[in-house]
């Protein structure tokens, strides 16, 4: 199982399920179940047509700690109260959840429907591990579990590369199997505009025309956006928006040429990209009036959403004040709204609300890249912009806790999944495609390196709001590169931001990844088939 549960107890005997094998259930969770079914039968083949053999009920689950952190919905986790400032706040939540498998049948419980369908989800891994020829025997065992973090999330960047819903919808099924609970949008940057604002037609019949280089744009209309939030909530996912600014716009100065600076300047960066160093400026009424424009548009398209993310980050040639002055305003325009803000951890260089959180990701100094010396160099005029940027970062997550906000740890070094893959793949054409995937820059990373730390490491738990991956397209051309970067990074995310089992053994790891192949085959999921894991 990943993530790894967090008790486990055997028992005697198994149980077994097959097609004939039915489902007990109060009306109130026939939702979840429902869906239980469906996701089976995908990943598994197996389609349960009988009426007994597995029970599902509410009943509370206590033997695991509440998780820490937020949650993007807003709602206050189990024996926590709710921000004082908690716009889009509810019912308490509680993921927490027990599985236990007998020679009488499967039982699942917990004291919401969210956490049965964790625990459904569980029941879902053991059975696809379990089944031959129609047939899953069961080992008797007893599951508590519960997640470590309360948000526990992957940014996907849509704007270099446009992946449409089906895609989008594919990455919320992994999300899904691996009890992650985020998917943070990145819809704007300086290569296109991915979301409808009808106030301001232009942004996507001028800005989300392209993306890098001569790939086409795109963008969600409303309707579209709307059934991928409902598709994701109905998984307990929450699909977190985030427009960039008052950097990465050139898209938006696309659009409206009026809102650019005077002399917009930009830097090549010799991968068919272009480093844009034009911000909206603070001083200027129309650049608010775009911003409210913005965010009344938006906003309501997520209404599961509590936070807004407002970027706020690698801001070239801005000054710090005009940097300030821009994050404190736009922060108090979604607050407005009712909603909190999250942003990049740049933002922490303004003035904060302690509701707000900050995305901690640039966990790379300055003064020791120069130590390696297979780091590639930057383009020379882009280099004194980077050595003023990591300065600065070194500072922020300090000033961000300071204010009393919390961190979303998202550190380069472990969480950046546009990284190039380290391990060899079994698949040559595979291997084709690891040679050109991922930033240069950044550096290999192996499926062994992605599960070898902790985010309590970085950041004390009491200050950490979650734990969130990151995915950039700049070598992204289509949705098997993008497939082939997640997986199987998405299986170790979940494991350092749900699992309470730390550190993580590797060999033990290994044995229960390649577990998780039968399901991706069965999904037509594309994923690394490193020559590290003993795939099943």
């Amino acid at each position: 199982m990943i993530p790894a549960p967090t008790t486990t107890i055997p028992g005697a005997g198994t149980f077994t399920l097959t097609a004939t094998t039915g489902i007990t259930t109060p009306p109130e969770l026939a939702g979840p179940v429902a869906r239980f079914v469906q996701a089976l039968a995908q990943d598994t083949g197996l389609t349960l047509t009988g009426t007994t053999g597995i029970t599902v009920e509410l009943a509370p689950t206590d033997d695991v700690p509440p998780a820490v952190g937020v949650r993007a919905d807003g709602a206050p986790t189990a024996g926590t109260a709710p921000p004082a400032s908690a716009g889009g706040a509810g019912a308490e939540a509680d993921e927490r959840y027990g599985l236990e498998v007998s020679a009488d049948g499967v039982r699942v419980w917990g004291s919401t429907a969210e956490a049965v369908h964790r625990g459904l989800t569980s029941l879902r891994q053991l059975v696809s591990e379990h089944l031959q020829d129609g047939t899953a025997v069961l080992p008797a065992a007893r599951f508590v579990d519960g997640p470590r973090f309360a948000w526990r999330g992957l940014s996907l960047d849509v704007v270099r590369t446009f992946h449409g819903p089906d895609e989008v919808r594919r990455i919320i099924d992994m999300l899904d199997l691996y009890k992650l609970n985020v998917l943070h949008l990145h819809l704007t940057d300086d290569q296109g505009w991915r979301v409808e604002v009808p106030s301001r037609p232009a942004l996507t019949e001028v800005g989300a025309t392209g993306a890098i280089g001569d790939r086409p744009g795109g963008y969600y209309t409303q309707a579209e956006l709307a059934d991928l939030v409902a598709y994701a909530a109905d998984r307990y996912i929450t699909i977190v928006p985030e427009i960039d600014m008052p950097g990465h716009t050139a898209a938006v100065f696309k659009a409206y040429p009026e809102l650019a600076p005077a002399d917009p300047k930009t830097v090549e960066l010799g991968n068919g990209d272009k480093l844009h160093l034009g911000t909206l400026d603070p001083a200027r009424d129309e650049t608010w009036t775009f911003v409210e424009d913005v965010l009344d548009a938006i906003i309501p398209q997520f209404p599961g959403s509590a936070y807004v993310h407002i970027g706020g980050d690698e801001t070239w040639g801005m000054s710090d004040e005009d940097h300030a002055a821009f994050v404190e305003k736009a922060s108090a325009l979604v607050r407005q709204r009712g909603k909190r803000v999250v942003g990049w951890q740049e933002i922490a260089r303004a003035k904060l609300d302690p509701a707000d959180v900050v995305q901690y990701w640039l966990d790379l100094d300055i003064d020791t890249m120069a130590d390696n010396p297979d780091a590639p160099t930057p383009p020379e005029e882009l280099l004194p912009v980077l050595v003023e940027a990591l300065r600065k970062a070194k500072h922020d997550a300090p000033k961000a806790l300071e204010q009393g906000a919390k961190l979303i740890v998202s550190p380069v070094t472990w969480l950046y999944f546009d990284r190039p893959h380290a391990d060899v793949s079994a698949d040559p054409e595979q291997e084709k495609a690891r040679e050109r995937l991922g930033l240069e820059f950044y550096g290999a990373a192996s499926i062994e390196h992605g599960v070898s730390w902790d985010p309590a490491a970085l950041v004390d738990p009491d200050q950490i709001a979650g734990v969130e991956a990151a995915i950039w397209c700049e070598t992204i051309t289509n949705s098997d590169d993008l497939e082939l970067l997640l997986l199987p990074r998405i299986p170790g995310l979940a494991e350092k931001a749900w699992s309470h089992q730390t550190p993580t053994n590797w060999p033990e790891y290994a044995a229960r990844l390649a577990r998780q192949s039968p399901t991706w085959r069965n999904r037509t999921w594309t994923w690394l088939q490193s020559t590290e894991v003993d795939w099943k």
